[in-house]
């Protein structure tokens, strides 16, 4: 038997609340399917399972808010026999005993309650559903219009009219206003955290970015508008392929001990519209071409200003980049996510005066800067990484590999 639980999003992630349940039982699961969809203070993420089996019982029902570590469903190794839940359950999430049919499939319950039934399978959009807390009314007892029953907001509606419910002034359960303050409430938690525990160091260095912006407006030149690249995959690629270089700047510190990342998975702090921000992860960033940087680059912005995110994607960022160039800043020292060691900072790319082979030069410049756990590293490696960072940023045709 294989329990998949509530995954950690994140060290400012403490619980989440089940909106949305994308299998049901019977269902075969693949390494990597989204099977959920769980709502944080941050967005709607989806759930993805990392193990493979079929789908024995989903626990936690839909709307109910468990902590991180949970047991939300059972699953069926392949060759094992489909075991029967267990015969007392508390709470929502009871389920009549199944029995296994000769393929190995559960059975349904002869004499199971048709409510249960109902509420198992019924689907419900995430929208419909903070309606009816809204306006007050019993989502089990609402009749599902939509595909497979599903029920929507029409079909919530209707049933706030029939019970005749006053609906003139609707409180939605969590305002704007009330998600904004609890997710700074969850942001200063790690960030309060991450000062408490880790002790940090910070390093500075000013980058010529005269040679990468000229390679880079000759490279966009011959493309068109939806295929250039911006300086900030550059960047990206740099800060990966130097972390891949100096290992003790990718991975976690947890309980008292590096754990060094097998991959290069690089956070992007990103700023949402309602304020707040998240660092998703960008996978594998070493291993890709700068065109396909950007292409995840632009889409994980995207999702992320509209809430939806993947659970991997909050999970495992083994560094993290903050760029404040647009937002007009010279120099941004940020706070290490934990369990990370190391979050790299750039500021605006900017002309200043520089000495360069002797002579003054007015070129564009990009002062970055690294704040590094001391557990895990010291100044001297971290001046050798920031350094890295620099020479691959000088070289910009070994970052388009």
């Amino acid at each position: 038997m294989i329990e998949f639980t509530m995954p950690s999003l994140g060290s400012d992630m403490d619980e989440g609340t089940l909106v949305e349940w994308l299998v049901k039982p019977g269902d075969k699961v693949a390494r990597g399917q989204i099977v959920a969809v769980v709502d944080t203070t941050k967005a709607a993420v989806e759930i993805e399972c990392w193990q493979e089996g079929t789908v024995s019982e989903l626990i936690v029902p839909v709307g109910e808010t468990v902590q991180v570590g949970t047991v939300l469903a059972t699953l069926t190794g392949a060759g094992e026999a489909v075991a029967k839940p267990p015969a007392q359950r508390t709470g929502p999430a009871k389920k009549a005993t199944t029995t296994t049919g000769a393929t190995g499939a559960p059975e349904e319950p002869a004499k199971a309650a048709p409510t249960t039934a109902a509420r198992r399978r019924r689907w419900v959009s995430p929208a419909a559903r903070r309606l009816a807390q809204s306006l007050r009314v019993d989502i089990a007892g609402v009749t599902g219009s939509g595909p497979q029953g599903a029920v929507t907001i029409s079909d919530v509606e209707h049933a706030a009219a029939s019970a005749e419910q006053p609906a003139a002034k609707p409180k939605s359960k969590s305002s704007p206003a009330e998600r904004a303050a609890q997710m700074r409430k969850s942001i200063a938690a790690a960030m309060s955290r991450s000062k408490r525990e880790i002790p940090h160091y910070y390093l500075a260095d000013e980058i010529l970015l005269e040679h990468s912006l000229t390679w880079l407006s000759a490279r966009n030149a011959q493309r068109s508008i939806d295929e250039r690249v911006l300086p900030a995959a550059l960047l990206l690629k740099a800060v990966g392929v130097a972390a891949q270089r100096f290992g003790e700047f990718n991975g976690f510190w947890r309980e008292d001990g590096f754990e060094p990342a097998t991959k290069v998975h690089v956070g992007v702090a990103i700023s949402l519209r309602g304020g707040g921000l998240v660092a998703p992860a960008i996978h594998d960033v070493p291993d890709k071409k700068l065109d396909e940087l950007m292409d995840d680059l632009t889409d994980l912005v995207a999702r992320a200003r509209s809430f939806s995110l993947r659970s991997s994607e909050m999970s495992d960022p083994t560094i993290t980049v903050t760029n404040l160039g647009d937002k007009g800043v010279d120099t941004v020292f940020g706070v290490i996510y934990p369990p990370q060691v190391a979050l790299v900072g750039f500021g605006q790319p900017a002309p200043r005066v520089c000495v360069i082979d002797g002579g003054i030069r007015v070129v564009t410049t990009v002062q970055a800067t690294l704040a590094a756990d001391h557990r895990a590293s010291d100044g001297h490696r971290g001046a050798l990484f920031l350094t890295a960072i620099n020479e691959l940023l000088q070289q910009p045709d070994l970052l388009e590999k």
